[in-house]
């Protein structure tokens, strides 16, 4: 028995995958190394990495510019506690940056391990926020269909993709959900973007806005299918926000760090958040990192609290100095490397690739911002009847071509809509590499058909 098939058998029998079912993982690629934007497996095969693993590894894979700025910060300290009274200086470093480099308006950052740890922190800060001004009953949190904001419980509870929550409820109390600005299947000729403001004030107007805490969005909604907002839909959702005193978490897991052609996303339209959860693209996935922006009143909160009010949220690792030195080489990277201005450039010539395959009867719509596309099947384009299960094949036939991509399967919504293809390839592609990944999309879906 060669050491290939030792190692995958010794994976089936022990270890438990993300998304885990045997037969999800029966024919399982075991990634050995990576170099730019392809990845290679333990049997020599080469693969484009069209979705930068988990749409994170925004500067490519195998920068040892990152492994060399771990190795010195281990050597140095390895491991601090940031709790109150400690800090260390890579933590309080890429604080600074990361608030200098976000909205004018923010003021500090809390570190996490991860994304679904970044907005469970966030959905405390919005109540610990309100508690301080003397309103308790503000817990509410809105979230929008398709939204997808991690799968700890509370995460899960604001995420609304029904196939993450079926084996693990109920629900956490106080989470609700209202429709997405998604033009394709907005209903009637009505802007998606004020339809769907609109209707974020009529649940704070239908549960009350002294129950209400705060609305999480992400700017672009990445898991649930690329779903890129119209222009007029976070201005509108700011003065909602403002006018009813319900707080703005930005979720900007996915968006963040260059990934939209901009630092962070809802600079596309002029807007600030009150809240800004954040990992992914921090450290480019080299070692684990998330966090919280925070802005300045709610900062100012924190600060004034009487010590029996302190905010009492902590984790180990959090400010982790070896996490924190990879961040602040990574950003390093993204700015020597003009990364946020290419990612504009460069996802401006991956839509207009992925526009060219609407000629396929199967492809319904195209969108996109930056370095994140999709492509949403359909059985009928004039009646935009969804695809369903054909996604799935589409991905597979993409694999054996070469090319690594994540598929949101359709389903009831609401609004109903069929399978999306999703990509957001390295920030740092060539441009040959993007005309190829368009060219085996177009070939997978028209093999798939």
């Amino acid at each position: 028995m060669n050491d290939v098939t030792t190692l995958f058998e010794a994976d089936q029998r022990h270890l438990i995958h993300p998304l885990h079912h045997p037969k999800d993982h029966a024919s399982a690629k075991i990634f050995v190394s990576g170099k730019g934007a392809m990845l290679r497996t333990d049997d020599g095969k080469e693969y484009i990495d069209g979705l930068s693993c988990l749409w994170n590894v925004n500067i490519g894979h195998g920068r040892k510019e990152l492994a060399a700025a771990s190795a010195a910060q281990m050597e140095k300290l390895a491991y601090a506690s940031a709790y109150a009274g400690f800090s260390n200086e890579p933590a309080i470093r890429l604080a600074e940056r990361i608030v200098g480099l976000s909205y004018s308006n923010m003021a500090a950052a809390y570190f996490t391990t991860g994304g679904a740890e970044s907005n469970e922190s966030a959905f405390k800060f919005a109540r610990y926020y309100w508690k301080r001004m003397g309103k308790p009953d503000k817990v509410k949190i809105i979230s929008r269909s398709y939204g997808y904001h991690g799968v700890t419980m509370a995460a899960m509870s604001a995420t609304s993709l029904p196939g993450y929550q079926k084996m693990f409820g109920p629900m956490v109390p106080n989470f609700h959900q209202v429709v997405p600005p998604y033009p394709y299947r907005w209903p009637g000729n009505g802007d998606a973007g004020i339809g769907a403001a609109d209707a974020v004030e009529e649940a704070i107007l239908q549960y009350g806005a002294d129950t209400v805490a705060a609305i999480i969005c992400e700017p672009v909604m990445g898991a649930g299918g690329v779903i890129v907002p119209p222009a007029t839909y976070f201005p509108r959702l700011r003065e909602i926000c403002d006018r009813h005193g319900v707080l703005l978490i930005a979720d900007e897991v996915i968006t963040g760090f260059g990934r939209t052609g901009k630092w962070f996303a809802l600079g596309h339209w002029g807007v600030e958040p009150d809240l800004m959860s954040f990992a992914k693209g921090v450290t480019s996935g080299y070692l684990p990192l998330g966090g919280v922006l925070v802005s300045k009143k709610i900062h100012a909160a924190i600060e004034d609290a009487p010590m029996d009010e302190k905010f009492m949220h902590a984790a180990t690792y959090s400010g982790h100095p070896v996490c924190c030195a990879v961040g602040l080489a990574n950003i390093d990277i993204i700015e020597k490397e003009g990364l946020v201005e290419r990612a504009a450039v460069m996802g401006k010539r991956l839509l207009a690739g992925l526009e060219t395959l609407r000629s396929l009867p199967s492809v319904g719509d195209v969108r996109g911002l930056g370095m994140l596309g999709a492509v949403e099947l359909v059985e009928d384009q004039g009646s935009k009847k969804p695809a369903l299960g054909m996604g799935a094949r589409v991905v597979a036939e993409a694999g054996k071509r070469g090319l690594i991509m994540r598929q949101r399967a359709g389903g009831d919504g609401p609004p109903a809509s069929g399978d999306s293809l999703c990509l957001a390839p390295p920030l740092m592609t060539p441009e040959a590499t993007l005309d190829r990944i368009v060219q085996i999309v177009g070939d997978s879906i028209a093999a798939a058909a």
